[in-house]
């Protein structure tokens, strides 16, 4: 299939961004995801999806705790998505010297955004170079006025040397998502 028939399509899906929080063993981490949505319509059974790419630090810690914390960005928080969103955790501590609280699940909750939701996982689904985590929203809060960033805003406006970075970044992850998809599978077949 030739992925620029439906690429305007596929860019549309893409949520607001979001750090994804989570503690475990003693450490907090987080990440920038955009791939997120809700899954319920239950007012009182709230719930969401989160997709997050097994290689992220995050995703360990997000299996190892089965909870984290989605903080969504204001719009102008995007020097927040190039610390966040650009590097490993693996490298260093992401979340010193951000202002946080621990939500009730554990997570690290952002105080500093345009709003959160505390999630505890319910079930995972493998879905080869990611896991799709089905969870309970256990609590949250807007704290923001507004709408919530983008990544379609964050590409349009970020600094062109933001933009080779990420380009580079994407290109090592999606040469790993192809070989860990591929076998994958496999497995399957």
């Amino acid at each position: 299939m030739d992925y620029a028939r439906i690429a305007p399509m596929m860019g549309r899906l893409w949520s607001p961004l979001a750090a994804v929080t989570a503690s475990w063993q003693g450490r907090d981490n987080a990440q920038m995801c955009l791939s997120i949505g809700g899954a319920s319509i239950v007012p009182d059974v709230p719930r969401v999806v989160v997709h997050l790419y097994k290689t992220n630090l995050t995703h360990e810690m997000v299996v190892g705790s089965k909870a984290f914390a989605l903080c969504f960005l204001r719009q102008d928080q995007q020097e927040l998505v190039h610390r966040l969103g650009f590097v490993s955790g693996r490298g260093g501590d992401k979340v010193s010297g951000l202002r946080h609280h621990k939500g009730v699940t554990g997570s690290p909750v952002l105080e500093d955004c345009w709003g959160y939701l505390d999630c505890a996982v319910i079930d995972a689904l493998d879905g080869g170079d990611m896991t799709c985590f089905l969870a309970e929203v256990l609590d949250g809060r807007m704290v923001g006025a507004g709408e919530p960033l983008s990544w379609h805003q964050m590409r349009q406006t970020m600094p062109r040397a933001w933009h080779e970075e990420w380009d580079r970044k994407i290109t090592g992850e999606i040469a790993v998502s192809r070989k860990t998809m591929r076998r994958a599978a496999a497995r399957r077949a």
